[in-house]
C-alpha cells in the first residue's frame, strides 16, 4: 500500500521530455495558460520560452495595454533558437491595434520562419496588404481577415500577385481585389482557397488562375456594386462551395472535372432568383458526384414553374445528394406564402389561415418532386438529409 501511495504521489508529468510537454502546450487554448505553469517548479520555470506554437487572445485581457504588454514580454523572452510552426493573433472589437504594432507582430512571427498564420483582427486601420507577409517563404497555410476599426473605411488592397511560393492553404477576407489581375497564379503549390465579403476594383473581372487548386470557397452575402465577375482557369478544382446569395458573379468555363459542389444559401425575398442562377451553374458543372445544398434554396425551387417538365441533362454522374435543412428566411417566407395565396384567389379566409398555418409547418420540408427533378438521371444516387450547424 505504501508502494502504491507513493507511486500515486509522483509528478510523472514533469518527467516527461521536454519535447513531448511542449507538444501538450501547443493544445493549450491560449499561450496566456502555457506562460502560467512557469509557477509550477523549476523543472517549468523556463520550459515555455521553446514554444513553437502561439496562440493569442485580446479577450483574455482586461485592456490592450495589458495585452500589449503580455505580448511584449512573451516575444522578447521566448527563446530566439526555436522557430514557430503556428502563430494565431485574434483582436476583438474592442481593442484596437496600431497599425504599426500589427506590423511588428507579423515581422515577428515571419524572422521566425512560421508556417501557419491566422489573424483575426477586428479593428486595424491598415490600407494595405502587409508587405512583409511577401517575403515569408515558409508559410503554408493562412487566415487572414482585418477589418477597419470605421465601416466606410476602404478594405485593404489586396497585391496584384502573391507570390508565396510554400502556400497551400489561403482563406482571405475584407480585402479588395483589382480587376484584371491574377493575384494567386504565382502561388504553385496552393491548393485550397476561400474569399469573402470582398470588391472587386476597376472595370475588368477578377480571374483566379492556378493549376494547383484542388479546393475553392466563395463566399458572399452582398451584390457587388460594379457588377465585376469572377473568372476561374483551375483545371485541377475538384470541389466548389458557395456560401451566401446565389448571384451572377461567375464564369464556369471549362470546369468539368468538380466532383463536388456544395451550396449553402441565404436568401432573401428579392433574390427569388436564385434557383435560375444555380441551375445555371449545374449546367456547366456536369460531372459532380457529390451536391450539397440547403433546403430552403429547393423551397425556393419549388416556385419555378412546370420545373419538373424542363429536360435536365447535368448530375448524371450523381452519387449522393446531400441536404442540409435549414429554415426559410422572412423575407423569403412571406414572398412565398404571397405567392401560394395567390395560387387561390378565391379561398376563404379559413382556407387562408390553414394554408399560412400548414406554410409555417413545412418550411422545413423537403420537396420530394424537387429532389427527384435533381435525381432524374442519377435515380440511384444516395440521399442524405441532416440538420445544418
Amino acid at each position: 500500500m505504501k508502494k502504491t501511495k507513493h507511486i500515486e504521489n509522483k509528478d510523472r508529468i514533469s518527467d516527461l521530455p521536454d519535447s513531448v510537454l511542449l507538444h501538450i502546450f501547443s493544445f493549450l487554448e491560449t499561450t496566456q495558460y502555457t506562460v502560467q505553469t512557469c509557477i509550477l517548479s523549476k523543472r517549468w520555470k523556463n520550459l515555455w520560452k521553446k514554444i513553437y506554437v502561439l496562440f493569442l487572445y485580446s479577450e483574455c485581457f482586461n485592456t490592450l495595454d495589458v495585452f500589449t504588454k503580455f505580448l511584449s514580454q512573451l516575444l522578447c523572452l521566448r527563446d530566439q533558437g526555436t522557430a514557430l510552426h503556428a502563430f494565431k493573433l485574434f483582436l476583438s472589437r474592442q481593442h484596437i491595434i496600431e497599425p504599426d504594432l500589427f506590423e511588428s507582430i507579423l515581422k515577428y512571427a515571419i524572422s521566425y520562419n512560421v508556417k501557419h498564420l491566422e489573424l483575426l483582427v477586428i479593428r486595424c486601420n491598415i490600407q494595405h496588404f502587409p508587405s512583409s507577409l511577401l517575403l515569408c517563404r515558409t508559410l503554408t497555410s493562412l487566415y487572414f481577415h482585418v477589418i477597419p476599426s470605421l465601416y466606410n473605411k476602404p478594405k485593404i488592397l489586396f497585391p496584384n500577385s502573391l507570390n508565396l511560393p510554400s502556400l497551400t492553404n489561403l482563406d482571405i477576407g475584407s480585402v479588395s481585389f483589382l480587376g484584371g489581375t491574377e493575384p494567386f497564379s504565382t502561388c504553385p503549390k496552393l491548393t485550397s482557397l476561400m474569399i469573402f465579403n470582398f470588391n472587386i476594383l476597376g472595370e475588368q473581372n477578377l480571374c483566379i488562375s492556378s493549376t494547383t487548386l484542388v479546393k475553392l470557397t466563395i463566399q458572399i452575402h452582398f451584390k457587388p456594386e460594379n457588377g465585376n465577375k469572377i473568372e476561374l482557369s483551375t483545371p485541377s478544382l475538384r470541389t466548389f462551395a458557395f456560401i451566401g446569395i446565389p448571384i451572377q458573379i461567375l464564369y464556369l468555363s471549362h470546369l468539368s472535372y468538380v466532383e463536388h459542389v456544395e451550396v449553402n444559401a441565404y436568401l432573401w425575398r428579392y433574390h427569388l432568383e436564385a434557383p435560375s442562377i444555380l441551375l445555371s451553374w449545374l449546367l456547366k458543372l456536369d460531372k459532380i458526384k457529390i451536391f450539397t445544398v440547403s433546403s430552403n434554396i429547393l423551397q425556393v425551387f419549388s416556385l419555378v414553374p412546370d420545373l419538373l417538365k424542363v429536360k435536365f441533362h447535368s448530375l448524371c454522374n450523381l452519387k449522393k445528394l446531400i441536404i442540409k435543412k435549414k429554415p426559410l428566411e422572412y423575407g423569403v417566407y412571406k414572398a412565398l406564402l404571397k405567392r401560394k395565396l395567390e395560387q387561390v384567389p378565391a379561398a376563404s379566409q379559413k382556407e387562408v389561415s390553414n394554408l399560412r398555418e400548414a406554410f409555417i409547418q413545412g418550411s422545413l420540408i423537403i420537396p420530394k418532386g424537387i429532389v427527384r427533378f435533381f435525381l432524374q438521371n442519377s435515380p440511384s444516387a444516395e440521399v442524405c438529409c441532416y440538420s445544418n450547424r
